[in-house]
């Protein structure tokens, strides 16, 4: 790749007048030595099995092997039919309604794409499928957003991290927030640096998030924080787009990620040692899902 920042990947955007999603498949496909019509098909249908995810999130059972989640993202669209008027208006309730649906399927074992991982596989979808209900966006243009936001994932992951295991949940759901923040400015016409601002905005407000899946399993607290990063998401491509900029540049903000997550203690990054899966209740579950490493105790 031509680029191992986010400002190195403004300026050769600017310098080509490209958008980052196009500047992407042309960098992909140099990378692989595969024609940008290939590149463009195998995301088409990552996409196509994104959707299907959130189809299925909805529409079928979605409780998982352990029986601790399933069902909460057909609560929220019930909740959202029943009283037409949610407090975060339509368009992000659908959003954090699908993101839920996507992790939910990934719970209960079901196909879904990794962005950037299983853990946070809900946050894009969520995000690209409501706004493009929302705007009538085209499945092409949607591709081109994902590239967009692989590039972004691209410059955190070789520069921080993605995985909860090493940085905490700020690496997994914070960088997707980032991904999808930045990706949804550029879909709806922002340009490459309101982009780029889009990302730090994003991770600025993940910052020190722990990774402490009760149990061990991506269910308990991680579903969730699918459902509230896709609005995070929202949020900071409205600002960026409004001409709010990250007065920390967005890559002192991936290396400020980088410096936490090293320094979090190792029972907040996907040990289930601390956190939540030690609270009463997380033990609880723990006792009751092994019988062992947890208590019966409230």
């Amino acid at each position: 790749m031509r680029f191992s920042t986010l400002d190195q990947l403004k300026v050769l955007c600017q310098a080509e007048s490209v958008t980052i999603g196009r500047l992407m498949v042309i960098e992909q496909a140099h990378e692989t030595g595969s024609s940008e019509t290939q590149i463009m098909e195998q995301m088409t249908a990552y996409y196509g099995i994104m959707k299907e995810a959130v189809r299925k999130g909805l529409e079928e059972d979605t409780t998982s092997r352990s029986g601790l989640t399933g069902g909460d993202a057909k609560r929220v669209m019930t909740f959202f039919g029943d009283t037409g008027m949610p407090a975060l208006g339509e368009s992000a309730c659908k959003a954090m309604a699908y993101a839920l649906a996507v992790s939910e399927v990934n719970a209960s074992m079901g196909r879904v794409i990794a962005t950037p991982t299983a853990g946070s596989c809900g946050i894009i979808p969520g995000v690209f499928v409501s706004t493009q209900e929302r705007f009538g966006w085209t499945d092409d243009h949607m591709v081109y957003g994902l590239f967009a936001a692989g590039a972004i994932g691209y410059v955190i992951a070789n520069n921080s991290f993605v995985s909860g295991a090493e940085g905490g949940c700020q690496a997994e759901v914070g960088s997707a927030i980032g991904m999808a923040a930045g990706a949804l400015t550029e879909l709806r016409g922002g340009t490459p640096e309101q982009a780029v601002h889009a990302v730090g905005l994003a991770l600025k407000n993940s910052l020190g998030l722990i990774c402490d899946p009760v149990g061990g399993l991506v269910e308990i607290p991680c579903i969730v924080r699918n459902g509230f990063g896709s609005v995070t998401a929202l949020a900071a491509s409205d600002m960026a787009l409004a001409g709010v900029r990250s007065v920390i540049p967005s890559d002192e903000v991936i290396d400020v990620m980088l410096e936490v997550g090293s320094s979090m203690p190792e029972k907040h990054r996907e040990t289930a040692k601390g956190g939540l899966a030690q609270t009463p209740t997380g033990r609880k579950i723990m006792y009751q899902l092994y019988g062992k490493g947890g208590t019966t105790k409230k």
